[in-house]
């Protein structure tokens, strides 16, 4: 009898979480982790591109060494923040996003600097690998809108009555949303 009681309890549990959102959390989470891995991937493409990049400029031109170095060392910068799924918070996003943003501008000062340089301009390996540099850059917004929706599913479904109790009970826990970079609120001024 105690055991039938015990299957019957275990049946009600399991049940409830069920009803309560908990699988729906997990598939949101899920989602999320899918989103951010999507990120990464298109971080790490445009940080595949750079080496190529460099040698190219390097190779085509005798460039300034100074911007060559700063790309270089930005990507270091880059690829050394590792940030894991489960640690979204918004100080560790902060610090990623900051790096990328670091090479991201290493790399605009690199195709301004360019503009000097037809020559390299000119050369087919340049223009390639700037078109692709463009494109990563489009799949990169387009990757952290995706991941930001993502969040804003789970962390709205998880703050909802009665998913917030079975949520603080199994540890999920609020996501962190990318943020626009400092700055960009403000319109470039265009000089000629």
């Amino acid at each position: 009898m105690k055991n039938l009681f015990r299957l019957f309890i275990g049946i009600l549990v399991a049940s409830s979480l069920s009803s309560c959102g908990y699988n729906s959390m997990v598939q949101k989470r899920e989602a999320v982790n899918s989103a951010w891995g999507n990120v990464e991937s298109a971080y790490q493409r445009r940080a595949d591109l750079v080496p190529n990049l460099v040698n190219t400029v390097k190779g085509a031109a005798n460039f300034e060494q100074s911007t060559l170095v700063q790309v270089v060392e930005a990507r270091a910068k880059a690829t050394s923040i590792q940030l894991k799924v489960d640690d979204l918070s918004q100080e560790n996003l902060d610090k990623f996003q900051a790096a990328q943003e670091d090479l991201k501008g290493a790399l605009s000062r690199l195709l301004v600097t360019v503009e000097k340089y037809p020559e390299l301009k000119a050369t087919q390996n340049f223009q390639e690998l700037q078109a692709q540099l463009e494109g990563t850059e489009n799949r990169i917004n387009t990757e952290r809108n995706r991941f930001n929706t993502a969040v804003q599913d789970y962390n709205a479904y998880t703050a909802q009555f009665p998913q917030l109790i079975i949520a603080k009970w199994f540890g999920f826990t609020p996501k962190a949303y990318f943020k626009a970079a400092a700055g960009t609120d403000k319109v470039p001024e265009v000089k000629f």
